[in-house]
């Protein structure tokens, strides 16, 4: 058995749970030992499990089948075996019909517990490595969503890991910064990829519209239901569903909302008939929700919930290093759509838009590229193609500088104090920050060492 598997432990007797655990872990497995079904639904839902070793009998609502079926349903690489007293073999039988992949009857034989836990890892083993197999040759990809910024290489790096898990994922960040993108990007390299991928704007709809966009309706719920609908909880059914400026949405529906997510049923607006879905959830936000919460107008306890994993997208300004790469991205992507003849942008037109703060964020950065494509008029993006509010406004900034500047130094100092402010914005990268001040890179090098900086 591998030492790095991972069993999950259910039994209402914390004494057999705590036993059982410790034998499986002396044979080079760590266990997890829970003492009710919702603590063992709860890490079921939130990490990646091997095996799970569940009494079918469990005090309260939640028994070994719910387990099952709620274990199958989140990773069907994950093997269960239950455990049973004479009276209820029948009854796993039929559980393995749904998928469990055997059962032992009580009094366990820790020896054949020990054996069926070493089958069933080397199964659930062989089905991930597959799947890791498949993803390596596919390599994760993050469309759109590029850069060599240090935070954003920090973020694809927690991307790989959270992508092919099923933990719910907030993404905060200015409007325009790629959240959607982001969230689109974790989809596609998850094992949801296949299924559908559902965005909602919740600042876009009235709080009635949308309910009935996420959960459905029921012909009649109010005026205007002609016939039943489907909401997209049920249309996003094993796949995706962002959430997006999810700051927005109105308490009672954040209400409702929570308990979909703790209970995986949605019930449809004027319907009492409830439907069992499996979303995965992904919220954005460009509010700092932690205020809202203390502002009584957003749920603490939703906040837990769907911050499983929380990534913090930043500004276009502040990683003016990943403008070009962004700058070829969407010159490729508008060159594909618009079947133009552009083959590449001119070296003042880049510096032009790296000396740009871009408001905006990626979002104005992409139709500003597109916007050039549709104007360009040879066979690469100049500086006339650049649309004028982006342009006035960057002569205009750069006017005040130099006016401010005139009045507050000499030219010395001037030139000093736009080296530092341009090595800063490019977080010390020399060779754009040459490019934004227009001069040579070895040029640059010398007015470092000549003003110390």
């Amino acid at each position: 058995m591998s030492k790095d598997a991972i069993i999950l432990v259910v039994d209402d007797e914390p004494d057999h749970a705590d036993g059982i655990a410790e034998a499986l872990e002396k044979h080079c497995a760590k266990a997890i030992a829970v003492y009710s079904g919702k603590d063992a639904l709860e890490i079921i839902r939130e990490q990646t499990v091997d095996i799970v070793v569940t009494d079918l009998k469990l005090g309260g609502d939640i028994d070994g089948l719910s387990i099952l079926e709620e274990t199958k349903k989140h990773s069907d690489k994950t093997e269960v075996i239950l455990i049973t007293a004479y009276a209820t073999i029948d009854t796993c039988k039929q559980a393995m019909k749904q998928g469990a992949y055997d059962y032992l009857v009580k009094p366990i034989d820790i020896n054949r517990l020990r054996i069926l836990v070493e089958q069933a890892c080397r199964k659930a083993a062989s089905s991930r490595s597959k799947y890791k197999l498949k993803m390596d040759k596919e390599q994760f990809k993050f469309e759109a969503v590029r850069g060599e910024n240090p935070v954003m290489q920090g973020i694809f790096n927690v991307l790989k890991r959270v992508a092919p898990t099923n933990i719910s994922v907030l993404i905060e960040g200015e409007s325009g910064t790629g959240k959607e993108l982001l969230a689109r990007a974790i989809h596609n390299n998850s094992q949801r990829a296949d299924k559908p991928f559902k965005p909602v704007n919740c600042a876009g709809l009235t709080e009635t519209l949308l309910e009935s966009e996420l959960f459905g309706h029921a012909k009649g719920a109010f005026t205007g239901a002609i016939s039943d609908r489907k909401g997209l909880f049920e249309i996003a059914d094993k796949g995706t569903l962002l959430l997006d400026e999810i700051g927005d949405m109105a308490p009672n529906c954040q209400a409702k909302l929570l308990r979909v997510l703790e209970d995986g049923i949605v019930i449809p607006v004027g319907s009492n008939k409830p439907v069992v879905v499996d979303v995965r959830v992904i919220s954005a936000t460009n509010q700092s929700l932690t205020k809202l919460i203390e502002e009584k107008k957003f749920r603490q306890d939703l906040y837990f919930r769907i911050k499983g994993v929380n990534i913090s997208l930043p500004a276009l300004r502040d990683r003016a290093e990943d403008i070009p790469t962004l700058v070829e991205y969407f010159l490729r992507e508008a060159v594909t759509e618009t079947g133009s003849e552009v083959i590449g942008i001119t070296e003042q037109a880049q510096t032009a838009l790296l000396n740009y703060d871009w408001p905006g964020n990626i979002r104005q950065l992409r139709n500003c590229i597109r916007t050039m494509v549709v104007m360009c008029e040879k066979d690469k993006l100049d500086v006339q193609d650049i649309p004028p509010e982006v342009a006035q406004r960057r002569q205009l900034a750069a006017g005040t500088t130099a006016a401010s500047g005139m009045a507050g130094g000499t030219l010395n100092e001037l030139e000093k104090q736009a080296i530092i402010e341009t090595l800063a914005k490019t977080k010390g990268n020399r060779q754009i920050a040459a490019k934004i001040l227009g001069i040579g890179e070895r040029t640059l090098y010398r007015k470092i060492k000549e003003y110390n900086l």
